[in-house]
């Protein structure tokens, strides 16, 4: 390394787009720092739904049976009427897993549960971050960032290649980089607690007062610990008193009973909705990813789903151009993320106005299984698809059978940082050269995979001499015809793939 550098990307703030992205570059082999300037972790459950897309992707990364293990499913909501008596019901719909979509209802998992095991990866993958250590200054040339970062012992400079603000809704980074974070403040202020509370059975989210802004409150267990999340609007002016006592009297007074106590509080926090999203995502070798690219009101949980797979996306990137990519391709980064953020602000504000009107029901809409990136500079096609799976499009899951007979699932040939090229009832290589970072397989009686099921087929609307390139993220880079093989050269070549 260039004796000016002592890393490739430095991170800076280790919340659950941070963290994930740390995990991301070590499995790719990336020489980075993950900073953090808390001096321990973060304690509170704040964003505790983990979406169905965000659960493919902790898959991927080795993490998904210890976040359900450490979870739970969401209970059914408790709306209490005004003479005690209520009514219970599911607050989201429940499909049932698909083979295309293995993972259909959302995960209720504390956020510092979700960054816990985030960690744990870390750990496991030989890395470990940095607390209290906090970004103070930064600047930048064409070849890489000066950081200034403080610790217990002082202050030191550092040089990185790249750097990473992930340092939430306040980010140093975006100040520095004078990024504008257009938006507006949605008039709303609320508290959320996680808090020791006594009357109140595990079995349902109990919620008190729907529809009225000053005196809504819900009670909601929170899976994978002892603890009941508090969460109600409050004033837009004044003190909040935060502590077990201030806060059993406000659900006193908002519930009517006294039955109900908080007995401790492990954490609280009052805050405003926002709805904002960064101008810009990129400015030269500085990113932004995370909280402190977007921020969102908590309706639908949206926040840390985006965020993780903001990190997701950059994460492969980074790593690619570090290995000789173009440098175009940090480009698609922004491009395909900020439209999505954007996008996912507006199903959480409209969600925000139902749950004013205590109408409030979440759909397929926060699952995130339907995001995609048409217009990105990394989707081809050739010739032009009208149906079936599309190039941008998240790649779909299916059973397969191996051609030694072992049953198997098209996301075990996606699991890790690698390209995956599928040719649909082809010869095994015909028409590609193999390449480090790409993995082929054939589809069929001449192939290494057999679809008995017919599942690729319907899943992915191809046809005999169809190819479908999947990117390391598990999106559909490409679907070209045996006729346009060729064509796939140029496209590899610019995402580094190039053939020895």
């Amino acid at each position: 390394m260039n004796q000016r550098f002592s890393t490739d990307v430095l991170i800076c703030g280790a919340g659950a787009a941070g963290l994930t992205l740390a995990v991301e570059l070590a499995r790719c082999g990336v020489n980075f720092r993950v900073i953090e300037k808390l001096a321990d972790p973060f304690r509170g459950s704040r964003g505790k739904g983990i979406q169905p897309r965000t659960l493919e992707v902790f898959e991927d990364l080795g993490i998904v049976d210890r976040a359900v293990a450490c979870g739970g499913p969401y209970p059914p909501q408790r709306e209490y009427r005004a003479d005690g008596s209520y009514q219970d019901t599911l607050p989201m719909q429940v499909p049932a897993p698909t083979p295309e979509e293995p993972y259909q209802i959302p995960l209720m998992l504390p956020q510092f549960l979700t960054e816990a095991i985030l960690r744990e990866r870390l750990t496991e993958l030989g890395h470990r971050l940095e607390f209290g250590c906090e970004l103070t200054g930064l600047q930048q040339d064409g070849e890489g960032v000066t950081a200034t970062i403080a610790n217990a012992k002082g202050e030191q400079t550092i040089g990185a290649r790249y750097l990473v603000g992930s340092d939430g809704g306040h980010s140093f980074v975006r100040h520095a980089l004078k990024v504008d974070f257009r938006g507006k403040t949605l008039g709303v202020r609320a508290i959320v607690a996680d808090v020791m509370a006594t009357g109140l059975n595990r079995d349902a989210w109990h919620r008190f007062n729907e529809g009225s802004m000053e005196k809504q409150l819900s009670l909601c267990p929170l899976a994978g610990t002892d603890m009941f999340q508090l969460q109600g609007p409050v004033s837009l002016e004044g003190d909040i008193d935060l502590s077990a006592e201030g806060l059993s009297a406000l659900v006193r007074r908002r519930t009517g009973r006294s039955d109900i106590a908080i007995r401790s509080v492990l954490w609280a926090s009052a805050f405003y909705m926002n709805a904002r999203v960064a101008d810009r995502y990129r400015v030269g070798r500085v990113f932004l990813a995370g909280d402190a690219a977007h921020t969102h009101p908590p309706t639908g949980g949206q926040g840390l789903n985006t965020s993780v797979q903001d990190a997701y996306n950059l994460g492969w990137k980074l790593a690619a151009l570090l290995r000789g990519a173009p440098e175009a391709l940090l480009d698609s980064y922004e491009q395909e993320r900020r439209p999505i953020a954007a996008h996912m602000l507006g199903v959480a504000t409209k969600l925000l106005e139902a749950a004013k009107a205590g109408s409030m029901r979440r759909g397929r809409e926060v699952h995130q299984l339907d995001l995609c990136y048409p217009d990105s500079p990394l989707s081809f096609e050739q010739p032009e698809r009208r149906g079936g799976v599309l190039a941008g499009d998240r790649a779909p899951d299916a059973p397969i059978r191996g051609a030694g007979g072992q049953r198997t699932r098209l996301f075990n040939l996606f699991k890790g940082t690698h390209w995956t090229l599928i040719g649909y009832e082809v010869e095994r290589l015909s028409g590609i050269k193999p390449r480090a970072g790409l993995h082929i397989h054939a589809v069929g009686p001449h192939g290494d995979i057999i679809d008995d099921g017919a599942h690729i087929r319907e899943a992915y609307g191809v046809r005999t001499g169809d190819w479908v390139l999947v990117r390391p993220d598990g999106y559909v880079g490409a679907v070209v015809s045996s006729d346009y093989i060729a064509s796939l050269e140029g496209y590899l070549d610019g995402v580094g793939l190039r053939a020895d």
